[in-house]
Protein backbone atom coordinates (compact mmCIF):
# COMPACT_ATOMS: atom_id res chain seq x y z
CA UNK A 1 0.00 0.00 0.00
CA UNK A 2 1.25 3.34 -1.28
CA UNK A 3 2.28 5.35 1.69
CA UNK A 4 0.24 8.72 1.37
CA UNK A 5 1.57 11.27 4.21
CA UNK A 6 5.24 11.96 3.97
CA UNK A 7 6.98 14.06 7.23
CA UNK A 8 4.86 17.56 5.90
CA UNK A 9 1.46 15.57 5.44
CA UNK A 10 0.00 14.53 2.48
CA UNK A 11 1.14 16.72 -0.63
CA UNK A 12 0.93 16.82 -4.63
CA UNK A 13 -0.93 17.95 -7.40
CA UNK A 14 -4.27 19.55 -6.74
CA UNK A 15 -6.82 17.58 -8.54
CA UNK A 16 -5.21 14.44 -8.98
CA UNK A 17 -4.74 11.73 -6.66
CA UNK A 18 -4.35 12.07 -3.32
CA UNK A 19 -5.38 15.43 -4.00
CA UNK A 20 -8.55 15.40 -6.07
CA UNK A 21 -11.71 16.33 -4.25
CA UNK A 22 -13.05 13.05 -3.38
CA UNK A 23 -10.33 11.64 -2.33
CA UNK A 24 -10.09 14.81 0.30
CA UNK A 25 -13.68 13.80 1.30
CA UNK A 26 -12.73 10.55 2.06
CA UNK A 27 -9.63 11.95 4.10
CA UNK A 28 -12.26 14.35 6.11
CA UNK A 29 -14.68 11.67 6.98
CA UNK A 30 -12.02 9.27 7.92
CA UNK A 31 -10.29 12.11 10.16
CA UNK A 32 -13.63 12.74 11.98
CA UNK A 33 -14.53 8.98 12.29
CA UNK A 34 -11.30 8.43 13.86
CA UNK A 35 -11.48 11.70 16.15
CA UNK A 36 -14.97 10.13 17.46
CA UNK A 37 -13.57 6.85 18.17
CA UNK A 38 -10.92 8.50 20.42
CA UNK A 39 -12.84 11.05 21.91
CA UNK A 40 -15.91 8.58 22.92
CA UNK A 41 -19.24 9.60 24.81
CA UNK A 42 -20.98 10.13 21.45
CA UNK A 43 -18.86 13.68 21.53
CA UNK A 44 -18.97 15.53 18.22
CA UNK A 45 -15.05 16.48 17.13
CA UNK A 46 -14.37 19.54 16.03
CA UNK A 47 -11.80 19.93 13.71
CA UNK A 48 -10.26 24.16 12.86
CA UNK A 49 -9.58 24.32 9.47
CA UNK A 50 -7.14 26.86 7.39
CA UNK A 51 -5.67 27.39 3.94
CA UNK A 52 -2.93 29.32 2.15
CA UNK A 53 -3.64 31.99 -0.65
CA UNK A 54 -3.56 28.70 -3.83
CA UNK A 55 -6.63 28.75 -5.88
CA UNK A 56 -7.18 25.54 -4.97
CA UNK A 57 -7.68 26.14 -1.32
CA UNK A 58 -11.07 27.15 -1.66
CA UNK A 59 -12.23 23.54 -3.36
CA UNK A 60 -9.78 21.66 -1.10
CA UNK A 61 -11.26 22.91 2.26
CA UNK A 62 -15.00 22.08 0.98
CA UNK A 63 -14.24 18.95 -0.19
CA UNK A 64 -12.23 18.28 3.50
CA UNK A 65 -15.02 19.94 5.63
CA UNK A 66 -17.92 18.48 3.70
CA UNK A 67 -16.18 14.60 3.72
CA UNK A 68 -15.55 15.90 7.76
CA UNK A 69 -19.44 17.15 8.44
CA UNK A 70 -20.64 13.67 6.37
CA UNK A 71 -18.83 11.59 9.82
CA UNK A 72 -20.35 14.23 12.69
CA UNK A 73 -17.74 16.59 12.89
CA UNK A 74 -18.30 20.22 13.24
CA UNK A 75 -16.01 22.29 11.45
CA UNK A 76 -15.08 25.74 12.20
CA UNK A 77 -12.97 27.75 8.98
CA UNK A 78 -9.93 30.16 10.10
CA UNK A 79 -9.69 31.34 6.28
CA UNK A 80 -6.13 32.40 4.84
CA UNK A 81 -3.85 31.64 8.00
CA UNK A 82 -0.95 30.30 8.22
CA UNK A 83 0.37 26.79 9.33
CA UNK A 84 0.89 27.90 13.05
CA UNK A 85 -1.64 29.67 13.07
CA UNK A 86 -3.60 26.64 12.90
CA UNK A 87 -1.73 24.98 15.32
CA UNK A 88 -2.26 27.76 17.51
CA UNK A 89 -5.45 27.50 17.73
CA UNK A 90 -6.32 23.86 17.51
CA UNK A 91 -4.31 24.06 21.20
CA UNK A 92 -6.36 26.97 22.50
CA UNK A 93 -10.15 26.46 21.52
CA UNK A 94 -9.56 23.66 22.15
CA UNK A 95 -10.16 21.90 19.05
CA UNK A 96 -10.05 17.66 18.45
CA UNK A 97 -7.64 18.34 15.45
CA UNK A 98 -6.13 21.31 13.29
CA UNK A 99 -6.11 20.89 9.44
CA UNK A 100 -3.90 23.05 7.24
CA UNK A 101 -4.71 23.13 3.50
CA UNK A 102 -1.26 23.83 1.93
CA UNK A 103 1.67 22.99 -0.13
CA UNK A 104 4.35 25.32 2.12
CA UNK A 105 6.84 26.89 0.03
CA UNK A 106 5.81 24.74 -3.49
CA UNK A 107 4.63 25.95 -6.75
CA UNK A 108 0.40 27.15 -6.63
CA UNK A 109 -0.11 23.93 -8.81
CA UNK A 110 0.65 21.61 -5.90
CA UNK A 111 -1.54 21.84 -2.28
CA UNK A 112 -1.70 19.49 0.70
CA UNK A 113 -3.07 18.59 3.69
CA UNK A 114 -1.57 18.40 7.16
CA UNK A 115 -2.98 17.45 10.50
CA UNK A 116 -2.50 18.95 13.98
CA UNK A 117 -3.72 17.47 17.03
CA UNK A 118 -4.50 19.69 20.41
CA UNK A 119 -0.94 19.87 21.19
CA UNK A 120 0.57 21.39 18.22
CA UNK A 121 2.22 18.20 17.02
CA UNK A 122 1.50 16.87 13.83
CA UNK A 123 -0.86 13.67 13.25
CA UNK A 124 0.87 10.38 14.65
CA UNK A 125 1.96 7.86 12.00
CA UNK A 126 -0.41 5.57 13.34
CA UNK A 127 -3.65 7.83 12.66
CA UNK A 128 -2.01 8.79 9.46
CA UNK A 129 -2.09 4.60 8.31
CA UNK A 130 -5.79 4.45 9.58
CA UNK A 131 -6.13 7.54 7.26
CA UNK A 132 -4.48 5.86 4.24
CA UNK A 133 -5.94 2.72 4.63
CA UNK A 134 -9.60 4.46 4.41
CA UNK A 135 -8.26 6.26 1.01
CA UNK A 136 -7.43 3.00 -0.43
CA UNK A 137 -10.52 0.85 0.37
CA UNK A 138 -12.16 3.96 -1.37
CA UNK A 139 -10.53 3.63 -4.19
CA UNK A 140 -10.59 0.07 -4.64
CA UNK A 141 -13.96 0.44 -4.06
CA UNK A 142 -14.50 2.79 -7.01
CA UNK A 143 -15.59 5.93 -4.94
CA UNK A 144 -12.08 7.96 -6.01
CA UNK A 145 -11.00 8.99 -9.13
CA UNK A 146 -8.01 11.73 -10.67
CA UNK A 147 -10.46 13.78 -12.12
CA UNK A 148 -8.85 17.83 -13.03
CA UNK A 149 -12.11 18.99 -12.84
CA UNK A 150 -12.88 19.15 -8.78
CA UNK A 151 -15.47 21.89 -9.86
CA UNK A 152 -17.57 18.78 -10.97
CA UNK A 153 -17.85 17.24 -7.50
CA UNK A 154 -17.58 20.31 -4.84
CA UNK A 155 -19.41 23.53 -5.38
CA UNK A 156 -16.62 26.30 -5.06
CA UNK A 157 -18.18 29.44 -2.80
CA UNK A 158 -18.05 32.45 -4.75
CA UNK A 159 -14.94 35.59 -3.47
CA UNK A 160 -15.76 36.88 -0.42
CA UNK A 161 -17.83 33.81 1.29
CA UNK A 162 -16.99 32.01 4.16
CA UNK A 163 -16.79 28.11 3.69
CA UNK A 164 -16.73 25.23 5.81
CA UNK A 165 -17.91 26.92 8.94
CA UNK A 166 -19.91 25.27 11.36
CA UNK A 167 -21.13 27.70 14.76
CA UNK A 168 -20.50 31.12 15.67
CA UNK A 169 -16.89 32.33 15.77
CA UNK A 170 -15.62 34.08 11.88
CA UNK A 171 -12.16 33.56 11.10
CA UNK A 172 -11.76 37.01 10.94
CA UNK A 173 -12.18 36.04 14.77
CA UNK A 174 -10.08 33.45 14.41
CA UNK A 175 -7.24 35.56 12.78
CA UNK A 176 -7.79 37.99 15.54
CA UNK A 177 -7.19 36.02 17.99
CA UNK A 178 -3.70 34.53 16.90
CA UNK A 179 -2.25 38.13 15.62
CA UNK A 180 -3.66 38.85 19.35
CA UNK A 181 -1.31 36.09 20.90
CA UNK A 182 1.59 36.87 19.32
CA UNK A 183 1.61 40.85 19.99
CA UNK A 184 0.20 40.48 23.38
CA UNK A 185 1.40 37.15 24.83
CA UNK A 186 4.82 36.06 22.63
CA UNK A 187 5.74 39.86 21.98
CA UNK A 188 4.95 40.93 25.45
CA UNK A 189 6.40 44.24 26.63
CA UNK A 190 8.56 44.31 22.92
CA UNK A 191 7.97 47.63 21.54
CA UNK A 192 9.59 47.84 17.56
CA UNK A 193 9.55 51.79 17.39
CA UNK A 194 11.82 52.72 15.07
CA UNK A 195 12.93 49.73 13.44
CA UNK A 196 12.64 49.80 10.06
CA UNK A 197 11.33 46.57 8.58
CA UNK A 198 11.03 45.05 5.19
CA UNK A 199 8.55 41.65 4.76
CA UNK A 200 8.36 39.39 2.23
CA UNK A 201 4.99 37.08 2.76
CA UNK A 202 5.53 35.24 -0.49
CA UNK A 203 2.01 36.03 -1.70
CA UNK A 204 1.44 33.51 1.05
CA UNK A 205 -0.29 33.25 4.74
CA UNK A 206 0.91 36.20 5.88
CA UNK A 207 0.22 38.22 3.57
CA UNK A 208 -2.05 40.59 5.80
CA UNK A 209 -1.01 38.61 9.03
CA UNK A 210 2.79 39.70 9.40
CA UNK A 211 2.30 43.34 8.21
CA UNK A 212 -0.20 43.97 10.55
CA UNK A 213 1.52 42.35 13.39
CA UNK A 214 4.42 44.36 13.23
CA UNK A 215 2.80 47.73 12.53
CA UNK A 216 0.82 47.06 15.69
CA UNK A 217 4.38 46.59 17.57
CA UNK A 218 5.59 50.10 16.27
CA UNK A 219 7.32 49.05 13.27
CA UNK A 220 7.84 50.85 10.21
CA UNK A 221 7.15 48.46 7.70
CA UNK A 222 7.59 48.38 4.01
CA UNK A 223 5.68 45.06 2.66
CA UNK A 224 6.53 43.38 -0.68
CA UNK A 225 4.64 40.30 -1.98
CA UNK A 226 1.91 40.79 -0.07
CA UNK A 227 -0.83 40.83 -3.08
CA UNK A 228 -1.98 37.04 -3.56
CA UNK A 229 -4.00 36.24 -6.41
CA UNK A 230 -3.78 32.59 -6.25
CA UNK A 231 -1.03 31.57 -8.98
CA UNK A 232 1.50 33.83 -7.18
CA UNK A 233 2.19 32.04 -4.20
CA UNK A 234 6.15 31.48 -3.83
CA UNK A 235 6.65 32.96 -7.25
CA UNK A 236 9.82 34.39 -7.27
CA UNK A 237 9.61 35.27 -4.15
CA UNK A 238 9.48 34.47 -0.14
CA UNK A 239 12.50 32.46 1.65
CA UNK A 240 13.41 30.58 -1.43
CA UNK A 241 14.22 33.96 -3.26
CA UNK A 242 15.84 35.92 -0.59
CA UNK A 243 18.65 37.60 -3.25
CA UNK A 244 16.10 39.17 -4.44
CA UNK A 245 15.40 41.53 -0.91
CA UNK A 246 18.89 42.42 -0.86
CA UNK A 247 18.42 45.96 -3.21
CA UNK A 248 15.13 46.11 -0.83
CA UNK A 249 17.05 46.14 1.82
CA UNK A 250 19.55 48.47 1.31
CA UNK A 251 17.43 51.15 -0.67
CA UNK A 252 14.93 51.32 2.33
CA UNK A 253 17.67 51.52 4.64
CA UNK A 254 16.01 49.09 6.93
CA UNK A 255 17.31 47.47 9.94
CA UNK A 256 16.29 43.97 8.31
CA UNK A 257 14.38 41.92 6.43
CA UNK A 258 12.21 39.24 6.80
CA UNK A 259 11.08 36.17 4.26
CA UNK A 260 8.75 33.91 4.77
CA UNK A 261 7.28 30.96 2.58
CA UNK A 262 3.61 29.99 1.58
CA UNK A 263 2.86 29.13 5.13
CA UNK A 264 4.81 31.04 6.96
CA UNK A 265 6.24 28.44 9.08
CA UNK A 266 9.84 29.20 8.67
CA UNK A 267 11.14 32.92 7.82
CA UNK A 268 14.93 33.50 6.59
CA UNK A 269 16.44 36.75 7.55
CA UNK A 270 18.25 39.68 5.88
CA UNK A 271 20.51 42.01 7.66
CA UNK A 272 20.96 45.76 7.26
CA UNK A 273 23.77 45.12 4.62
CA UNK A 274 21.63 42.42 2.69
CA UNK A 275 23.81 39.52 4.27
CA UNK A 276 21.92 36.59 5.07
CA UNK A 277 21.29 35.29 7.81
CA UNK A 278 19.52 31.59 7.68
CA UNK A 279 18.25 29.08 9.89
CA UNK A 280 22.15 28.34 11.29
CA UNK A 281 22.68 31.83 11.62
CA UNK A 282 19.67 32.53 13.55
CA UNK A 283 19.85 29.31 15.48
CA UNK A 284 23.44 31.06 16.84
CA UNK A 285 21.77 34.33 17.54
CA UNK A 286 19.41 32.88 19.80
CA UNK A 287 21.47 30.49 21.61
CA UNK A 288 23.45 33.57 22.98
CA UNK A 289 19.92 35.05 23.40
CA UNK A 290 18.88 32.56 25.78
CA UNK A 291 22.01 31.74 26.96
CA UNK A 292 22.47 35.30 28.42
CA UNK A 293 18.92 35.19 30.28
CA UNK A 294 19.74 31.97 31.36
CA UNK A 295 17.13 29.82 29.35
CA UNK A 296 19.55 27.36 27.74
CA UNK A 297 18.02 24.60 28.74
CA UNK A 298 20.42 21.45 28.92
CA UNK A 299 23.04 23.62 27.36
CA UNK A 300 22.15 22.49 24.14
CA UNK A 301 20.25 23.64 20.64
CA UNK A 302 19.43 20.91 18.12
CA UNK A 303 19.84 21.43 14.66
CA UNK A 304 19.97 18.61 11.76
CA UNK A 305 22.50 16.48 9.59
CA UNK A 306 22.54 19.26 7.53
CA UNK A 307 23.08 22.39 9.49
CA UNK A 308 26.91 23.73 8.77
CA UNK A 309 29.38 22.28 11.15
CA UNK A 310 30.55 26.09 11.49
CA UNK A 311 27.27 26.44 13.73
CA UNK A 312 28.83 23.35 16.28
CA UNK A 313 32.22 24.68 16.45
CA UNK A 314 30.68 28.29 16.95
CA UNK A 315 28.59 26.89 20.07
CA UNK A 316 30.97 24.56 21.06
CA UNK A 317 32.73 27.36 21.97
CA UNK A 318 30.41 28.58 24.12
CA UNK A 319 29.98 24.96 26.13
CA UNK A 320 26.78 24.64 23.73
CA UNK A 321 26.35 20.98 22.33
CA UNK A 322 24.34 20.98 19.03
CA UNK A 323 22.84 17.34 18.74
CA UNK A 324 21.37 16.61 15.37
CA UNK A 325 18.17 15.46 13.99
CA UNK A 326 17.52 13.85 10.61
CA UNK A 327 16.03 16.87 8.23
CA UNK A 328 12.41 17.63 8.46
CA UNK A 329 11.23 20.01 11.66
CA UNK A 330 9.18 16.59 12.89
CA UNK A 331 12.58 14.94 13.51
CA UNK A 332 14.02 18.42 15.21
CA UNK A 333 10.51 18.32 17.10
CA UNK A 334 11.32 14.87 18.23
CA UNK A 335 14.98 15.44 19.34
CA UNK A 336 13.83 18.32 21.19
CA UNK A 337 11.31 16.41 23.36
CA UNK A 338 14.05 13.77 23.74
CA UNK A 339 16.73 16.37 25.09
CA UNK A 340 14.45 18.92 26.96
CA UNK A 341 16.77 21.83 24.48
CA UNK A 342 14.67 24.78 24.85
CA UNK A 343 15.77 25.93 21.06
CA UNK A 344 16.09 23.70 17.63
CA UNK A 345 15.61 24.20 13.70
CA UNK A 346 16.72 24.06 10.28
CA UNK A 347 18.88 25.37 7.49
CA UNK A 348 15.65 26.34 5.85
CA UNK A 349 14.46 28.87 8.38
CA UNK A 350 12.06 26.07 10.92
CA UNK A 351 13.21 27.54 14.31
CA UNK A 352 11.09 25.69 17.26
CA UNK A 353 10.96 27.42 20.38
CA UNK A 354 8.85 23.91 22.17
CA UNK A 355 8.35 26.26 25.88
CA UNK A 356 5.90 28.46 23.12
CA UNK A 357 4.92 26.27 20.75
CA UNK A 358 5.78 22.59 19.26
CA UNK A 359 5.12 24.11 15.74
CA UNK A 360 8.00 26.09 13.74
CA UNK A 361 6.71 29.74 13.08
CA UNK A 362 8.11 31.82 11.10
CA UNK A 363 6.53 34.99 13.02
CA UNK A 364 7.26 34.05 16.47
CA UNK A 365 10.51 33.35 15.09
CA UNK A 366 10.97 36.82 13.83
CA UNK A 367 9.61 38.25 17.22
CA UNK A 368 12.10 36.53 18.69
CA UNK A 369 14.92 37.83 17.53
CA UNK A 370 13.75 40.89 17.43
CA UNK A 371 13.61 40.43 21.17
CA UNK A 372 17.19 39.58 21.30
CA UNK A 373 18.33 42.81 18.92
CA UNK A 374 16.60 45.10 21.79
CA UNK A 375 17.90 43.42 24.83
CA UNK A 376 21.31 43.59 23.20
CA UNK A 377 21.15 46.65 21.78
CA UNK A 378 22.59 45.23 18.98
CA UNK A 379 22.27 45.25 14.65
CA UNK A 380 21.57 41.51 12.99
CA UNK A 381 25.09 41.52 11.66
CA UNK A 382 26.53 42.15 14.92
CA UNK A 383 24.45 39.68 16.56
CA UNK A 384 25.25 37.14 13.73
CA UNK A 385 29.15 37.75 13.79
CA UNK A 386 31.37 34.93 15.24
CA UNK A 387 29.60 31.94 13.56
CA UNK A 388 31.87 31.26 10.83
CA UNK A 389 30.15 29.08 7.91
CA UNK A 390 32.34 26.76 6.42
CA UNK A 391 32.75 25.66 2.46
CA UNK A 392 30.22 22.56 1.45
CA UNK A 393 30.30 20.37 -1.25
CA UNK A 394 27.56 18.51 -2.31
CA UNK A 395 28.78 15.42 -4.93
CA UNK A 396 25.79 12.67 -5.94
CA UNK A 397 26.72 9.22 -7.57
CA UNK A 398 24.52 7.23 -9.51
CA UNK A 399 24.42 3.87 -8.30
CA UNK A 400 23.09 0.28 -9.28
CA UNK A 401 22.09 -1.08 -5.93
CA UNK A 402 21.77 0.74 -2.24
CA UNK A 403 24.25 -1.68 -0.02
CA UNK A 404 24.87 -0.20 3.09
CA UNK A 405 28.21 1.48 2.59
CA UNK A 406 29.47 0.36 5.75
CA UNK A 407 29.30 -3.42 4.51
CA UNK A 408 31.63 -2.11 1.13
CA UNK A 409 35.06 -2.41 2.31
CA UNK A 410 36.37 -0.21 -0.24
CA UNK A 411 33.91 2.48 0.35
CA UNK A 412 34.23 1.80 4.11
CA UNK A 413 38.00 2.43 3.97
CA UNK A 414 37.84 5.79 2.25
CA UNK A 415 34.90 7.12 4.20
CA UNK A 416 37.28 6.47 6.81
CA UNK A 417 40.56 8.27 5.62
CA UNK A 418 37.98 11.09 4.55
CA UNK A 419 37.18 11.56 7.99
CA UNK A 420 40.49 11.41 9.51
CA UNK A 421 41.55 13.95 6.68
CA UNK A 422 38.88 16.17 8.04
CA UNK A 423 40.51 15.81 11.47
CA UNK A 424 37.64 17.58 13.74
CA UNK A 425 37.35 20.27 11.38
CA UNK A 426 35.17 19.34 8.89
CA UNK A 427 32.72 16.23 8.40
CA UNK A 428 30.94 13.89 6.13
CA UNK A 429 27.45 12.93 5.51
CA UNK A 430 26.95 10.06 3.35
CA UNK A 431 23.27 8.72 2.45
CA UNK A 432 21.27 7.43 -0.19
CA UNK A 433 18.64 9.42 -1.43
CA UNK A 434 15.03 8.64 -0.47
CA UNK A 435 13.76 8.62 -4.34
CA UNK A 436 16.68 8.26 -6.76
CA UNK A 437 19.24 6.05 -7.13
CA UNK A 438 21.87 8.27 -5.81
CA UNK A 439 24.69 7.91 -2.76
CA UNK A 440 24.81 11.78 -1.58
CA UNK A 441 28.36 13.14 -0.52
CA UNK A 442 28.52 16.20 1.77
CA UNK A 443 31.42 17.20 2.85
CA UNK A 444 32.47 20.26 5.07
CA UNK A 445 35.89 21.45 5.52
CA UNK A 446 37.91 24.68 6.32
CA UNK A 447 39.57 25.04 2.83
CA UNK A 448 37.67 24.97 -0.30
CA UNK A 449 39.76 22.35 -2.65
CA UNK A 450 40.66 19.98 0.10
CA UNK A 451 36.87 19.35 0.21
CA UNK A 452 36.73 19.19 -3.47
CA UNK A 453 39.45 16.56 -3.18
CA UNK A 454 38.21 14.20 -0.90
CA UNK A 455 34.60 14.52 -2.31
CA UNK A 456 36.25 13.43 -6.12
CA UNK A 457 37.85 10.94 -4.42
CA UNK A 458 35.07 9.18 -1.81
CA UNK A 459 32.69 9.52 -5.51
CA UNK A 460 35.35 7.61 -7.12
CA UNK A 461 35.63 5.03 -4.70
CA UNK A 462 31.34 4.25 -4.75
CA UNK A 463 31.10 4.65 -8.55
CA UNK A 464 33.64 2.12 -8.86
CA UNK A 465 31.79 -0.22 -6.60
CA UNK A 466 28.65 0.35 -6.53
CA UNK A 467 28.24 2.53 -10.00
CA UNK A 468 25.15 1.73 -12.57
CA UNK A 469 27.17 2.14 -15.45
CA UNK A 470 25.69 5.33 -16.66
CA UNK A 471 27.94 7.94 -15.24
Amino acid sequence: MKKLFGTDGMRGEAGRFPLDAQTIQTTGRSLARHLAERAGSGRAPLILVGRDTRESGDWIERAFTDGARAAGAVCHSAGVITTPGVAFLTRTLPADAGVVVSASHNPYQDNGIKIFVPTGRKLDDAAERLIEADIHQARRAGESDESHAPESLVEIPPPGVEIGVDGRQSAASLQARYLDYLSEGVAAGLRLDGLRLVVDCANGAASQLAPALFTRLGAEVSAVNNMPDGRNINRDCGSLYVERLRDKVVAEKADLAVAFDGDADRALFLDARGHLVDGDATLWVMAKSFQARGELAGASVVATVMSNIGLELALKSLGIEMPRADVGDKYVLEELLRTGAALGGEQSGHIIFPSVSLAGDGMMTTLFLLRAMREAGASLEQLSAGFTRYPQILVNVRVGEKRPFQEVAEIDAEARRTETALAGEGRLLLRYSGTEPLARIMIEGRRQEEIERLAKNLASVIERMLGDGKQ
